[in-house]
């Protein structure tokens, strides 16, 4: 495996901040303790050229972010204070699922098996950042920024892209940027009635009830997963041949944001599932950890691990 993580990932945040940095921290430690991943499979990413971040965000957004002139509101807006670490933060999160994208593409062209190559940000998931303002922790939207990278820089290998979303809450980001853009297929699967309040249209949206259980989510994600990674024009989805991976724990039951009724073990299916799928296709797949709101921090480390275990399995 390929796993992206800098330092900078975990930002200092003021006390009592609602946002769960901690999980960066102990996600790796995690993995290497019980043997999941070694040293050697984890790279420090940098920052990409602004070039490739004006790709997908407007160039006067990304200089006040950067400069720290975000208004009042956008600062309230993205749920973090600003700050120069924070800005560091953020671009240093593109440049791993970039990063990510680079090997994933990489190891599927020299896979001689056809089971594709499979790269994983320890962060990213950025999915309410738009072209020109951020939203609920999301400031720069790596996933999108990646997938503009590999339709400009590697149109002749990357011509379809599906992004697969299935963090609790809709990538209205994803959504809107690529509304217009036929290379990259959004498909979110979300709880109807949680944030955002105001939702986007992606290609493909699946609005779940509150209190959706294993059962009712794995049989609704089974149905519709080979018909998109195959194609299906009754979806309108062209067949892809690459996917990004938004694998976000605020399904789970304990999740205080998430209002669905996922177990960790069904969490854990459903990355079996979408990731098999991938393996199988020999599709080059990328995965971000997306948001996690559990009360005990090692609930949410646990189903993050999970994800890399499921990966670890097929790939290692």
């Amino acid at each position: 495996m390929h796993i992206a993580f800098a330092p900078n990932y975990v930002l200092p945040l003021p006390v009592g901040h609602r946002f769960p940095m901690l999980k960066y921290e102990l996600l790796p430690e995690q993995l290497l303790h019980e043997g999941t991943a070694t040293a050697a499979d984890f790279f420090v990413p940098e920052a990409p050229p602004l070039a490739d971040v004006h790709l997908t965000h407007e160039p006067a957004y990304v200089r006040r972010l950067l400069a720290g002139e975000l208004t009042r509101a956008e600062e309230r807006a993205s749920g973090f204070p600003w700050s120069l670490a924070l800005a560091g933060r953020e671009m240093t999160l593109l440049g791993g699922t970039i990063g990510c994208a680079r090997r994933a593409l990489a190891d599927a062209a020299a896979n001689l098996l056809g089971t594709g190559g499979v790269a994983l940000n320890i962060a990213g998931g950025t999915h309410h950042a738009f072209a020109g303002r951020p939203e609920g922790f999301c400031l720069l939207n790596d996933q999108a920024v990646a997938a503009n990278w590999l339709l400009t820089h590697e149109a002749r290998r990357v011509r379809q892209i599906l992004i697969i979303d299935l963090d609790v809450h809709q990538g209205n980001g994803t959504a809107a940027l690529f509304q217009h853009e036929p290379r990259v297929f959004t498909f979110s699967m979300h709880g109807a009635r949680n944030f955002p309040g105001r939702k986007e249209t992606s290609d493909l949206d699946v609005a779940l009830p509150d209190g959706t259980t294993d059962a009712d989510y794995l049989a609704r994600l089974t149905e519709l997963l080979p018909r998109l990674l195959d194609g299906d024009a009754q979806l309108g989805a062209p067949r892809p041949d690459f996917v990004f991976y938004l694998s976000g724990v605020d399904v789970l039951a304990t999740d205080k944001l998430g209002h669905l009724a996922l177990t960790r073990a069904g969490c854990r299916r459903r990355d079996e599932l979408v990731l098999s799928a991938c393996h199988q296709r020999g599709l080059p797949t990328v995965v971000c950890m997306g948001g996690g709101y559990s009360e005990r921090i090692g609930d949410i480390v646990e189903a993050h691990a999970n994800t890399y275990r499921v990966a670890a399995d097929l790939w290692g």
